[in-house]
């Protein structure tokens, strides 16, 4: 029995190196110890392995919820048109997010709310967006999930049709990224759709000068659909566009030291006493030259 465990161990790629076949390989003594010490040393390393994980995730954690916050705060003391944010109370990684539609445009008066999803090595990958009211475009699945290139992992796939700077990087925000996703809602990219139905439809609608304005009345409606949503959330969503642009007077000072904040956060996750305590060490050791 022994030499079959000792078999089916090597048939695994367990070669223990304390075994001879003059020796020990008919001993069933020194056959149960070598296999004892390789479960216990294969344990420990699995173990190590583990730890080493989880904290390399929560130090990522750490920093993503710092950045993260830091973006809300500036979202909240300095508001952008054309959409409001709300983090969820039990987690700063699922935001609430409500897009009003831009004055001029088919989406005029509308109230598309999302749910903004962060990944736990934000800024370093991007979030994800569902919009959770139906949204006719071309660039939204059926299931209410975005597509947008400034969402896609910046990775190189010559097949997507994209270019590498416009996928996504670190230095984007939520910022950046919702009023991107305004700006595709009346301009959206029919060359990779993920609504091949609402891009042949938008496409009629463009090329016909608007004569073929299916498109146009199924978005009109969905927008007067989401007047409701905005009337049971007592929302007054804007018509006009000076209804629509925020007048906030720029705080140079703030925004800079904001800036600094969020740079020191995102990058500086050690402790500034171990790079003290080296200093004054190499300053007692540079004291200590022969008299």
């Amino acid at each position: 029995m022994f030499v079959e465990i000792f078999q089916a161990y090597k048939c695994r790629g367990v070669f223990l190196s304390h075994f001879t076949c003059d020796t020990y390989y008919f001993h069933p003594a020194s056959i149960l110890l070598c296999l004892r010490k390789h479960l216990i040393a294969k344990n420990e390393m699995s173990s190590a392995s583990s730890l080493m994980g989880s904290q390399g995730t929560s130090g990522s954690c750490a920093g993503a919820i710092r950045a993260l916050t830091l973006e809300l705060k500036g979202l909240q003391t300095s508001p952008v048109e054309g959409f409001t944010v709300t983090a969820n109370e039990d987690n700063m990684f699922v935001w609430t997010v409500a897009l009003y539609g831009p004055p001029g445009t088919l989406y005029q008066g509308g109230y598309f709310k999302a749910i903004l999803k962060f990944p736990s090595n934000y800024p370093y990958a991007p979030p994800s967006i569902k919009f959770l009211n139906k949204v006719w475009h071309p660039n939204v699945y059926e299931n209410g999930d975005l597509c947008i290139s400034i969402l896609h992992p910046p990775v190189d796939d010559p097949h997507s049709g994209e270019l590498a700077c416009e996928r996504w990087n670190p230095t984007q925000n939520v910022r950046t990224i919702l009023l991107s996703v305004i700006s595709l809602l009346n301009e959206p990219n029919t060359s990779s759709p993920a609504n091949v139905d609402a891009s042949v439809m938008y496409r009629k609608w463009k090329e016909s000068g608007g004569e073929n304005d299916e498109y146009a009345r199924l978005v009109r409606k969905q927008v007067e659909a989401s007047r409701l949503d905005a009337e049971k959330d007592g929302v007054v969503v804007p018509e006009t566009l000076e209804e629509y642009c925020i007048k906030t007077a720029p705080k140079p000072n703030d925004d800079c030291t904001d800036a600094f904040d969020l740079d020191e956060d995102y990058y500086d996750y050690g402790d500034e006493s171990d790079d003290e305590e080296e200093y004054e060490e190499n300053a007692e050791d540079s004291g200590q030259g022969e008299n």
